[in-house]
Order: C-alpha cells, then structure tokens, then sequence
C-alpha cells in the first residue's frame, strides 16, 4: 500500500511536465495531421482527405528543394563534426588563453540566426561586401557569393557550419575532457606520437560526443528555414530552396492546409533519416 502511495505521489511530480508535453508537442502534432487534410483558414475549414499531400508532392520545385535538403544537411552536419572535433582537440590543450578562445569560437552559437543571416548578406555583396573587399586587396576576384547558383546554397551552408560549430566544439572537448588520463599515460610508454594520440585515443573515445554533434547536426541542417531565408529567400531562382523554405512561400500565399501537408511530411521525412541514423551510431558505439 505504501508503494502505491509513493508511486501516486512521484507521479504528481511528473504531472506538470506531462501536462506541458501534452500541449505544446502532442496536441499540436496531432492537430497538424488533421488540418494536412483539410482546406482551412482561420475561421473555417473543409476535410479534403490527401488531396493537399498530392499537391504539395507535385511541386515543381519540391524536387529541387528536397535535393537541396539533403546537400545542405549533410554538408553542414560533416564540417560541424570535421572542424568541432579539430577545436575540441585543440581547446582540451592547456594553453593560457585557451578560455578566451572557447568563448570566442561558442559567441557565434549565441547570436540570432536571423541577424546573422542579414549581416553576412552585407558582407557577401559582389561588389560592396567586406569579403570580396579582402579578396580583392590581395589579387583575387572575390565570386557573387549569393547570387551564383553553383555556389550560392553552398555560401549559406558555410555561414551555417560558422554560427553553429561553436555548440559542436563545445560537446567535444566535454567528451575528450571525460577521457581518463591513463590511456595517454599508456600510449606515452609505448612510444605514441601525437597523432596516435589523436586517432587511437580520442576519436574513438569521444564517439557518444561525436554521435551526439551527428544527430545534432543534420536534424537541424534537414529543418533549417531561418538562416536560408534571411540571406536568399530561397534564391536565385530555386538554387537555395529547402523544404522549409518551400513550406513557407505555401503559408505566404495562404494555402494553409497545403503548408500543413508539407510540415507533415517534413517530419516525416527527418523521422525516417534521423531515428535510422540514430540507431546505426548507437550500434556502432556499443559494438566500439
């Protein structure tokens, strides 16, 4: 009986947070795939069944912006991992302004996406931006960085991998600070040099960091929206379209069920590439 009691009473603790869930996750979920199939406004709607899910598919340029999805998710997610794991590596060091650095490399992380966004618009003009201005001082002829379509979604990629590589450094050096100092008391008495102390020791040992920066990454590079939007709208053309963004111009327009069927299937999309990709890193970490 006295189990029971303290069960029921745990249980309350919970009930808040529960509560919480319910609201702003469950409920709004489930809302969302009902209006996916419904034509709606504020004031009214009409169920329509998967009539918004075959039109939303259609899109001429969902094709171009499910592409563009995946380059941008993985790019972003590969040199979050590449360059967090080379600071994290680094700032683990004991250097004397080893603090200072860490704060400067997370401050990015910090800032608001859309703010960023706007500022490296400025800094990206052909003609009056600050980056081709350096390039140009020393001989080379900077590129039109958002206005090239061949290279246009890849500029905003890297702004991307800048703003976020600091919270990416941030999980490495507490994964690689969790590494207990026997193993490199060991590699030293067997001769190791420092890249053995770098490949046999720390990349392997701060596997759970570098799943955790993976998933990270590449959920936030499938979803991203704000970033592509400040600084393209989507542009040139369809070059820098993600699904999101697409989503977007659906809302703008008003066709609201139309938006909800593609948010649906966003989730369902990042559902089908992230919890696979979850559990093939878990499997490797256990098999490690």
């Amino acid at each position: 009986m006295n189990t029971l009691t303290n069960r029921s009473y745990t249980n309350l603790f919970l009930l808040p947070a529960g509560i919480v869930y319910f609201v702003f996750f469950l409920l709004p979920t489930i809302l969302s795939f009902f209006f996916s199939m419904t034509w709606w406004t504020l004031t009214d709607w009409k169920f329509i069944g998967l009539e918004n899910f075959k039109t939303f598919l259609s899109e001429e340029s969902l094709n171009i912006g499910f592409k563009n999805t995946i380059i941008y998710a993985v790019v972003t997610c590969a040199l979050k991992v590449i360059l967090g794991l080379l600071l994290g590596v680094f700032l683990s060091s004991r250097l004397r302004t080893v603090g200072f650095i860490r704060s400067m490399v997370f401050f990015p992380t910090l800032l608001s996406t859309v703010a960023v966004g706007i500022a490296f618009s400025t800094l990206m003009h052909p003609s009056q931006g600050m980056i081709n201005a350096a390039l140009a001082a020393i001989g080379i002829a900077g590129p039109d960085w958002l206005g090239d379509i061949q290279i246009a979604l890849l500029s905003v990629a890297l702004v991307d991998v800048w703003k976020g590589v600091g919270l990416a450094t941030v999980i490495f050096i507490a994964g690689i600070m969790s590494i207990p100092e026997d193993y490199y008391e060991a590699l030293m008495i067997d001769g190791g040099n420092t890249w053995n102390k770098f490949w046999n020791i720390i990349v392997p040992l701060s596997r759970p960091a570098m799943n955790t920066v993976i998933i990270l990454a590449f959920i936030g590079g499938l979803r991203s929206f704000d970033l592509v939007w400040a600084m393209t709208k989507g542009g040139p053309g369809f070059s820098t379209d993600l699904i999101a963004s697409i989503i977007y111009k659906q809302y703008q327009a008003g066709f609201y069920g139309l938006s909800t069927a593609g948010n649906v299937i966003l989730f369902i999309l990042v559902s089908l590439l992230a919890f696979p990709l979850y559990a093939y890193l878990n499997r490797k970490e256990v098999d490690l």
